[in-house]
Order: structure tokens, then sequence, then C-alpha cells
């Protein structure tokens, strides 16, 4: 690949990861519950999911290999139960009563938590399948080594996650913090209605 693949690759990977949507919207939440580590944890969940994608369409397109035609249906069914889920949750601990936010101590339990539930969100999304698959097909040429292939990979991971993250160190500075938790259960209540609402696009393939 030339250096100015190299750099439109990259470039597309930033804009994709800016991009509002669920991710965001997982991240921000997860944030705002579990403090910095849960936070960074979803982060980084989410650019392994993103970096999953990267590498699998760069593999499958140099190659020239086609998806199977249900492979985006399951893909995107997957997703929009998952939105539903999520949005389930969000709206159920917005009416529990109050709240008792976790604080950022060493508990492996709240980072798992944000991990699984960023790669999922990653993972389960077809517009990040199809995204790779529209900026890579016209980048990448035939026969492209494994060792590029693998690169590919890693450059989404480290830019996906470091994207995210910056997010979350920027909106834990401070009292940032405790300003998102002041209002925990009217953002709680946003982010389920907008899971649902994430949901419906999905399952209409608008998103």
């Amino acid at each position: 690949m030339s250096p100015e693949a190299w750099y439109l690759l990259a470039t597309a990977f930033l804009l994709g990861a800016m991009s509002p949507g669920p991710s965001l919207a997982v991240v921000l939440r997860n944030t705002m519950a579990g403090g910095r580590k849960r936070g960074v944890a979803t982060g980084a969940g989410h650019g392994c999911g993103f970096a999953l994608y990267a590498f699998a369409m760069a593999y499958v397109i140099t190659n020239a290999l086609a998806l199977h035609d249900s492979t985006v249906d399951i893909l995107r069914w997957g997703g929009t139960g998952l939105l539903i889920y999520l949005g389930y949750s969000f709206i159920k601990h917005s009416l529990s009563g109050p709240y008792e936010f976790a604080e950022d101590t060493e508990d492996s339990a709240e980072s798992r938590a944000g991990f699984s539930q960023g790669f999922g969100i990653a993972f389960f999304n077809s517009k990040i399948l199809s995204w790779h698959i529209a900026i890579m097909a016209p980048l990448l040429p035939a026969g492209l080594a494994l060792e590029s292939v693998i690169k590919i990979g890693l450059l989404g991971l480290v830019i996906d996650s470091s994207w995210y993250v910056s997010v979350v160190l920027v909106l834990t500075r401070g009292d940032g913090i405790k300003k998102l938790r002041s209002v925990a259960h009217r953002i709680d209540l946003f982010m389920g209605v907008l899971m649902f609402v994430f949901a419906f696009l999905l399952m209409g393939d608008y998103l």
C-alpha cells in the first residue's frame, strides 16, 4: 500500500470513530455510571471490536472473497437486539431510585463489564462492517501481504480506542464526572430512549 492509501485509511478510521452513534452513547453512559476506569475499558473494548472488523475486512477484500448474503442481516439483528437490551437497562436504571455510583477502584468486574459492552456495541454494529467495506474496497490492492493486513487491524485498534479513551479522559478531568452524575437519571433516560431510536434505525437499515 502507498503512503497516501495509509493516510486515507487512517483518516477514514478517525472519522468513523468520531461519528456520533450508539458507540459514543454507551461510552458516555458507562463513564458516568462507573467512572474513569469503566469508561476507559469501554473505549478499549470498542477499539478491539473495531479492529477485528478492520482485520477481517482487509483479509476478505484483499483475497477477493465475497461475504455471504446473510452476514450483514445477522449482524443487523444482533445489533438491534443488543441496542434494545441496553435501552431497556438504561431506562430501568433511570427509574430505579437513587444511584450508587462506583468509585474509581481496581474493581475488575466493572472493567470487564465495560469492555464487554464496548466490544459488543462495535461487533454487532453493521454500520461498522459497511464502513470498512466502503473505505477499504477502493484502497486495498489484491494479494496484500498478511503483515499489512495485521497492520490495518492494529491501526484500527489504536485510532478507535484512542479516540474513545480520550473522550473519557477529557470528561473525567476536574469535576466533569460529578457534573454528569448530578443529572444521571435524565442522562440514563435519554440514553435509553436513544438506544431504542438507534435500534429502530438499524432495523430499518437507516443506520
